[in-house]
């Protein structure tokens, strides 16, 4: 099942993708894909949903983030081997944990903001796990039992931000629009194994990245299960889950974007996102 929010921002409805690509809406039957509506129960109601008795929403009408009232959104760094290379770090002896805000997140297709005075902002195509029931101190074994599904990600960084002043990965993480989020949360019933997925990016159509979630260093059972002993994770929690090689802050020279370019990516059965850049105001 693929899961959706459409229409402006902040006043986002609930909806769906049928077997035949149109966009179904929910409004009426769950406040929001958030909360209660991502635990198993919560899935198992909209599983039973004929879409085609639901009101198809209007081609073109804009996605908003796949998922609403998330409370935190976790990063991981350095998870992908070549990634950690290209950085020049070394692969971590556990996961690097670090915060994006929460007003980083929006829709797929939104414009990505360059932020004033930057120059180096860079683009992370990243597996986006989204948490569907409370999850604290629980085992690897039984960690994939609390999530509710997947998207692709962006994380966007400004990297001078990131590395080159004093503080945490953090401020260079949270910019407004540095986490498009979808197009839609596909329910992990649909995705037996978040451990071989084809990954992809572009920048104005030439490959920036491509790679396959079979070379994280540390694998989503893990990374819930760990995090799960620091915080309480709670529904709609969004952890991305690094990014393989290919950003531009690994290149020779560095390359960075700029206002007016076009960045496409995609993660294999999770759809895919473009967003046009433009300066922020």
């Amino acid at each position: 099942m693929k899961l959706l929010r459409h229409g402006p921002a902040g006043a986002e409805r609930p909806g769906l993708l049928d077997g035949s690509g149109t966009i179904r809406d929910l409004t009426g039957l769950v406040p929001d894909i958030a909360g209660p509506v991502l635990s198993d129960a919560g899935l198992s109601m909209l599983r039973a949903l004929d879409p085609a008795a639901l009101p198809a929403v209007a081609p073109g009408t804009r996605l908003g983030p796949c998922v609403g009232g998330t409370g935190k959104v976790i990063g991981i760094g350095l998870n992908y081997a070549d990634h950690a290379a290209e950085s020049g770090m070394p692969v971590p002896p556990e996961p690097v944990v670090f915060m994006k805000a929460t007003s980083s997140i929006c829709g797929p297709d939104d414009a990505l903001l360059i932020p004033r005075g930057s120059d180096k902002t860079d683009w992370e195509v990243e597996l986006a796990v989204i948490i569907g029931t409370r999850a604290r101190h629980v085992t690897e074994a039984q960690a994939l039992a609390y999530v509710a599904g997947y998207a692709v990600a962006n994380d966007v960084s400004e990297r001078a931000w990131q590395t080159e002043r004093a503080g945490q990965w953090t401020k260079g993480k949270s910019h407004d629009h540095f986490c498009p989020l979808g197009p839609w949360l596909v329910t992990r019933d649909e995705v037996p194994d978040p451990q071989d997925l084809a990954m992809w990016l572009t920048v104005d159509g030439q490959t920036m990245q491509q790679g396959s979630t079979r070379t994280m260093v540390y694998g989503v059972a893990h990374v819930v299960a760990y995090l799960s002993q620091f915080m309480t994770l709670h529904p709609g929690d969004v952890i991305v889950t690094g990014t393989p090689p290919g950003v531009g802050m690994g290149r020779k020279p560095p390359r960075y974007l700029r206002p007016g370019e076009v960045v496409e990516l995609g993660i294999e059965g999770l759809g895919q996102q473009r967003q046009v850049t433009q300066a922020d105001a």
